[in-house]
């Protein structure tokens, strides 16, 4: 019930985003179907992130090497996936990199130096929440990246992705698809949402005006990046919980994965001593109880 009730909280965005709907006449969120889809949707997340931590189990025995990377237009959804991945996981373990623009200094690296120190040593799984493919999109659709630059990534992002698959790191890349229509609600959803508000940035409104831009460097960054070693997957986001649940499966599935026997955990019983005096913590140090009457 702790976990349900966890997992509630983080709904809370969904109900949000389903009410913004229904005020602007869509009425498919009050159906038995997605009530009953709604009930669905929770056991089975229990049981992909029970498989999630198997997974997290076995990469660290075996010194498995995963880098996950997660792109699409803005409001796609990918944030909410990547804290469906972490909620289960030890952050020890599975980190997120979520890196901001790039300094004074890091323009002036080679372009990829600055995301290597972030990828993932043996038992390690890494998210990348946007990565290297900044430049096939925004940079490029923005102007922060002159043509030359962009000719030059695609012409080194397939010996870059062949080193890390060489050097063992098993590479999956994710890009999430959405529809005109849905973007739109889910930005409205942000600016009428205080909790979300932060989420809307300058970039976000002018990827709207760029729809079609933003499209045009989507389909040449599929063809130029979609490699037999590190083949783009893409996820139908248009609806929230399917894309969770579909992305997951699908990254379970491209780990050869096995559940790691452990030995029964044995809780020890306490030990007291009866010297023992706890000191009462003063009045002045707690926190107060603001909800007693409740």
């Amino acid at each position: 019930m702790d976990d349900l009730e966890e997992e509630m909280e983080l709904d809370l965005e969904d109900l949000f985003d389903e009410q913004v709907k229904r005020d602007g006449g869509r009425t498919d969120f009050d159906t038995e179907d997605y009530k009953r889809f709604r009930r669905f949707y929770f056991k089975e997340l229990r049981r992909l992130q029970i498989e999630l931590v198997r997974m997290q189990d076995w990469v660290q025995e075996t010194g498995y090497k995963l880098a996950v990377i997660f792109e699409g237009r803005d409001a796609a959804g990918k944030g909410g996936v990547i804290k469906r991945f972490m909620q289960r996981l030890n952050p020890r373990i599975c980190r997120t990199v979520a890196l901001p623009a790039p300094s004074d200094r890091e323009k002036t690296q080679w372009y990829f130096q600055r995301y290597v120190p972030h990828l993932p040593a043996g038992g390690e799984i890494v998210l990348f929440d946007r990565s290297w493919y900044n430049r096939a999109g925004v940079e490029s659709v923005m102007g922060f990246a002159t043509p030359e630059q962009v000719d030059q990534f695609f012409n080194d992002v397939p010996l870059f992705e062949q080193l890390l698959v060489n050097s063992g790191i098993k590479l999956v890349k994710y890009w999430f698809s959405i529809e005109d229509e849905e973007q739109e609600w889910r930005f409205q959803s942000r600016i009428l949402d205080p909790l979300k508000q932060w989420k809307l940035s300058p970039m976000d409104l002018e990827s709207r005006i760029r729809w079609e831009d933003y499209t045009k460097a989507k389909e040449l960054n599929f063809q130029m990046t979609n490699f037999p070693y590190a083949r783009w997957n893409v996820v139908q986001a248009n609806d929230k919980k399917t894309a969770r649940l579909n992305c997951i499966r699908h990254l379970l599935s491209q780990v050869p994965y096995k559940q790691i026997e452990h030995e029964k955990i044995v809780l020890p019983s306490r030990v007291h001593h009866e010297d023992y005096v706890r000191t009462p913590v003063p009045d002045e140090m707690k926190v107060p109880n603001y909800y007693t009457d409740i």
